[in-house]
């Protein structure tokens, strides 16, 4: 049942990173991975808030199994920003790829800590 749960979290999650990183990445005229950058922080506060209902009791194991491994496991993607902040380094986009960087590790806490938060005001 657990891996059906997580199959099941991934078949939505994985579609749903590839067309939401090529709908924000057309409406940006830049090399700066705007795609990557907000499927990873859209899925860090969709976990950091899962964490936290998780926490308070409010989310059952199979939630977080579904939600938390299956979804955002596979609409987040370290492989591919790894990949983008190599090709911006490997380009000669040192300063792109240095805010990738910074940039994206920093959204991640903020939303995944804003997440938590917001759990903790909804079920603590």
């Amino acid at each position: 049942m657990n891996w059906l749960l997580v199959m099941a979290g991934a078949m939505v999650g994985a579609p749903l990173r590839f067309l939401t990183d090529r709908w924000v990445q057309a409406r940006h005229d830049t090399v700066f991975p705007w795609g990557t950058f907000v499927v990873n922080t859209v899925g860090s506060l969709i976990l950091g808030l899962l964490t936290g209902a998780a926490a308070a009791g409010a989310a059952s194991t199979h939630v977080q199994l579904l939600v938390g491994t299956g979804l955002c496991g596979a609409l987040t993607t370290y492989s591919t920003f790894s990949y983008e902040t190599f090709r911006l380094a490997a380009d000669g986009a040192r300063g792109y790829a240095a805010l990738n960087v910074a940039a994206s590790v920093l959204a991640a806490l903020a939303a995944a800590f804003t997440g938590a938060a917001a759990a903790r005001a909804l079920w603590g």
